[in-house]
């Protein structure tokens, strides 16, 4: 059994804000094992074309992006929620092995088990080719930028 992971549904504004703000704090990390501990262990993915299932997969997909997602740095926004369903729509930035930068633009469905672990997330995601001058995401989101929402480009 997984120890509840608070805040727990049904949500509120407040509480929404809290899990995707502790979302992105814990993407930004690249630690594979934090992220997947905030997943119920039978947690099924879609993640682009990709489908994965259970805490092993969720780790063994999380080591490989960042080992391909160089200098990986995220944010996120709430877009809405209801019940123990929550939107997010996020952006992050990385470079690849030659050095090209990205910026993957993409929308998630989370669904949370009553113990406020995710036990559904649904993602798309876009990539964007840009130069290293228009990066405007530098590592985890500071305080003073917390709340802060993120632009459409």
């Amino acid at each position: 059994m997984s120890h509840p992971r608070p805040p727990l549904p049904p949500f509120t504004e407040e509480t929404a804000l809290q899990k995707v703000q502790a979302a992105e704090d814990a993407w930004n990390t690249r630690d594979p094992h934090r992220v997947a501990s905030a997943y119920t262990p039978d947690s099924v993915w879609r993640n682009r074309d990709l489908f994965v299932t259970g805490r092993e997969e969720i780790i063994g997909f999380l080591t490989a992006k960042w080992e391909r997602e160089l200098d990986y740095a995220l944010r996120k926004s709430l877009w809405g929620f209801r019940g123990n369903r929550v939107a997010v729509r996020f952006q992050y930035e990385w470079h690849d092995t030659s050095g090209q930068w990205w910026r993957s633009y993409g929308n998630e469905l989370w669904q949370f088990s009553a113990q406020g672990l995710m036990e559904r997330r649904e993602a798309s995601i876009n990539d964007v080719r840009i130069s290293e001058t228009d990066r405007r995401i530098f590592g985890p989101r500071p305080e003073d930028e917390r709340g802060v929402e993120i632009p459409l480009r």
